[in-house]
């Protein structure tokens, strides 16, 4: 009986001694990462599948699920993808996988995109789930809860992470809550006698200045620009928004047909704001929008380098003309 007991216990030393060695020894990995998923719903024995499907581990079951247990991770595994490196142990893995460090994507919502933009590079996204593929955008927008509001301009620009398995709807629901929130943020800081009433009519104009240009420096000047003469009723005269207007009619030049044809975006014939916005804000255009530069000038012409030339009056805004859009046709220029 003696000899049976230390036996017994011989063989439970050299099994306590390789399930340590199990523990903490580099998993087997022939490639330099492996990617295992986990699915909502998945058991640990289906984990444990996925396992060896991908080749990575020979070890018992009993091993993994007594390290689960010592571990307490059995019954919390997150859902998500589970990047493996050579050089990586069981213990890591589950310690991993207990506190949900998945593969994480990224979705960048650019500035100055419109809505058509922004949907066209959600479908060319392979990570995320699409949901909204064969949705037009008012029923995009009732999914988010925000029925019968224009979608333009309601998403922030930047990146946003996320796991596989979340959804085009996902995204859009947390850009969305973004511009909300620093919409709401900026409007509150905003300067005194401002040309808009509202933080609406703050999205809008910041629209129109993102979509002006790309420089820091001139974004509050353009600001200046656009509140002088919307507190004077001197129309915006903003190329962008004539362009939105256009829709697909436009081919990369306005011309005068374009000027002259009247809709709710053309800032030629219409005096104020267009009605929505033309694009997806940064931040740092709707701070300009609401903080706008002090000065007199009226008026600004692209250089074609991304700069624009300022004037304070007419005549020297047509000698800027003259100087940087005669001669190469019209860019994008306000008169």
């Amino acid at each position: 009986m003696l000899v049976a007991v230390v036996v017994a216990a011989g063989v439970g030393a050299a099994l306590w001694q390789q399930y340590q060695r199990f523990a903490d020894a580099p998993l087997v990995i022939q490639e330099d990462r492996v990617v295992v998923p986990v699915e909502r719903g998945d058991s640990f024995r289906r984990v444990l599948t996925r396992l060896r499907a991908a080749g990575i581990s020979q070890a018992p079951d009993v091993y993994w699920q007594a390290l689960a247990w010592q571990m307490d991770v059995m019954r919390r595994i997150h859902v998500g993808e589970y990047a493996i490196e050579p050089g990586t142990t069981p213990r890591q893995l589950l310690a991993k996988m207990g506190s949900g460090r998945v593969i994480q994507y990224r979705f960048t919502i650019v500035e100055g995109w419109n809505f058509r933009e922004l949907r066209q590079a959600l479908d060319r996204s392979e990570s995320l789930q699409p949901t909204i593929t064969d949705m037009d955008d008012a029923q995009v927008m009732a999914a988010l809860g925000r029925e019968g509001v224009h979608p333009e301009g309601r998403f922030l620009p930047e990146t946003y992470n996320f796991t596989r398995g979340t959804t085009d709807l996902e995204v859009l629901a947390r850009a969305m809550r973004a511009m909300d929130r620093v919409l709401e943020e900026v409007w509150e800081a905003r300067a005194e006698a401002l040309a808009v009433d509202s933080a609406e009519e703050a999205l809008i104009l910041a629209s129109l200045i993102e979509k002006e240009t790309g420089q820091a420096g001139e974004r509050r000047e353009i600001a200046g620009v656009f509140t002088r003469r919307l507190n004077i009723g001197m129309r915006l005269q903003t190329d962008p928004s004539v362009i939105y207007g256009m829709g697909e009619l436009y081919q990369g030049r306005i011309g005068r047909a374009g000027l002259d044809t009247d809709t709710p975006y053309n800032t030629y014939t219409r005096g104020g704001l267009p009605p929505t916005p033309i694009a997806m804000p940064g931040r740092a255009a709707l701070e300009a929008a609401v903080d706008p530069a002090d000065g007199d000038t009226m008026y600004f012409v692209s250089r074609g380098d991304g700069s624009h030339h300022f004037s304070r009056t007419l005549a020297e805004h047509n000698r800027a003309v003259a100087r940087y859009i005669l001669g190469r046709g019209r860019s994008s220029t306000d008169e």
